[in-house]
């Protein structure tokens, strides 16, 4: 053979392993793809802490910076009317549990010291899911108790990284912050400003360690919870101080997780939901968020304690730059992630929570699917909402207010005297709420509560 003729031969070769190659990338992006579209969706649960209803951009912040979690308002739905609970460990056991915190025994924070956290018997979030073969996470601030019964990885979770309860929990004897990989102390105290950092590098291995499978990304983060803590790339940077600071860094984080998921070919078969677990701390003055329009913060059961701002992404199905004013609660994730996944939800038990996929995914003439949502400080029953009412229910001596929240969203005018019918409604509803969950002030214990798990 001559010297051209192997040349040729040899070019003919390698261009034929170029298209070679080059098609069986293709069947693989293909397969790769189909096997995408064909099994459930992944989910990431982003929950900040102490985070105001106006303290991200697209709820209105005028000084803190939040593109990230702005654009994935423009590219999925903004709910308005998104309730929690009024303080950290309530809202915690609400999400993962789907059930009133009474109802599950842990209306109250848990302290360092703390002998109780969430039942064995308790079915959670991550346990239905691991039922559908998710691969689960958590990463952050848990607070549902720190001995080694009611830590994540015994409710659920395969690997957990994060302080067992709040970054101020370090006083009166107790002992410093800890950070924890699984069950063990790694460092303590735990050099917060490091956290956001750290629990996003721990969210992207995570990503990337389970791209091949569906899993739940669970991110209850430390920050905005006083003491504030930011890494030295974003101190100083906001127009709102180091609580501003703090808040973009969580954006950053966010942005983070959303790029991972994109470049991994995930981003079209992952739901991401953003909210916060409480109003913003108020009597922490500049280190506390903004609730407004809304009434109050944090530990109080006006909606600028409970209501808080929440964004739900999922490309290709959850219509983009949407907005839902329909009442829905983070008791509301754990039956409708699990109905996407095909996991049952118990019937065993009572579960508050309701699947509001028809909300997510803008169906026509989707409401919301609750009649009521009841709100208590520690067991006392104070409020309750239903359609555009707000009852503020008597206690030490306060009477009943009636509050029309589409007329007056920062529950300032009191129209009980006007709609003396709509009073006696709610009322009646609060009562069955008693009657099944409790109520301190009235001294009903409530027909339908279980108890918190305890190390006694």
């Amino acid at each position: 053979m001559s010297t051209r003729n192997a040349t040729i031969s040899r070019r003919q070769f390698l261009q034929g392993s170029i298209v070679g190659t080059a098609a069986m990338l293709g069947l693989l992006d293909f397969a790769r793809a189909r096997s995408q579209s064909e099994r459930p969706p992944n989910f990431v649960v982003i929950f900040v802490d102490d985070l105001g209803y106006q303290d991200v951009g697209c709820f209105g912040s005028p000084l803190i910076s939040t593109p990230r979690v702005d654009r994935m308002a423009a590219e999925g739905v903004r709910f308005t009317s998104f309730y929690v609970q009024t303080v950290c460990t309530p809202s915690r056991a609400a999400l993962l549990t789907g059930c009133y915190p009474v109802r599950v025994g842990l209306p109250n924070v848990l302290g360092a010291n703390a002998k109780i956290g969430i039942n064995s018997s308790e079915a959670t979030l991550a346990e239905l899911l691991k039922s559908r073969g998710y691969a689960t996470t958590c990463i952050g601030k848990w607070h549902l108790g720190h001995l080694p019964q009611f830590l994540p990885t015994r409710h659920g979770f395969d690997s957990y990284f994060g302080l067992p309860y709040s970054n101020d929990m370090d006083k009166n004897g107790a002992p410093p912050i800890p950070l924890m990989r699984a069950e063990k102390i790694i460092e303590q105290p735990a050099d917060q400003n490091t956290l956001t950092q750290r629990y996003t590098r721990e969210a992207v291995r995570f990503i990337e360690a389970n791209k091949d499978r569906p899993f739940l990304l669970y991110l209850p983060h430390t920050m905005v919870h006083v003491p504030l803590h930011v890494s030295d790339g974003f101190r100083g940077k906001s127009k709102r101080g180091l609580y501003g600071d703090a808040a973009e860094e969580i954006d950053w984080s966010t942005g983070q997780i959303l790029d991972t998921l994109k470049r991994l070919g995930l981003d079209d078969n992952t739901i991401v939901l953003f909210t916060s677990d409480n109003g913003p701390w108020l009597v922490k003055k500049e280190d506390g968020g903004c609730a407004l329009p809304l009434r109050d913060g944090k530990g109080t059961t006006y909606d600028g304690g409970v209501r808080v701002p929440c964004v739900v992404r999922w490309p290709g199905k959850i219509p983009a730059g949407t907005v839902c004013a329909e009442m829905a609660t983070a008791m509301d994730i754990l039956p409708t992630f699990s109905r996407l996944a095909g996991a049952s939800v118990p019937t065993d038990r009572t579960i508050d929570g309701r699947d509001i996929w028809p909300l997510m995914s803008g169906a026509e003439g989707a409401s919301s699917p609750h009649e009521a949502l009841f709100f208590y400080r520690a067991n006392r029953l104070q409020a309750m909402r239903s359609g555009k009412w707000k009852l503020i229910l008597p206690q030490d001596g306060s009477p009943t207010a009636l509050y029309d929240l589409e007329a007056d969203i920062g529950e300032s005018k009191d129209v009980s005297g006007a709609y003396p019918i709509v009073v006696r409604r709610l009322s009646e509803m609060a009562q069955k709420c008693r009657e099944d969950i409790g109520d301190a002030i009235t001294g009903i214990k409530g027909r339908n509560c279980r108890p918190p798990g305890s190390a006694r």
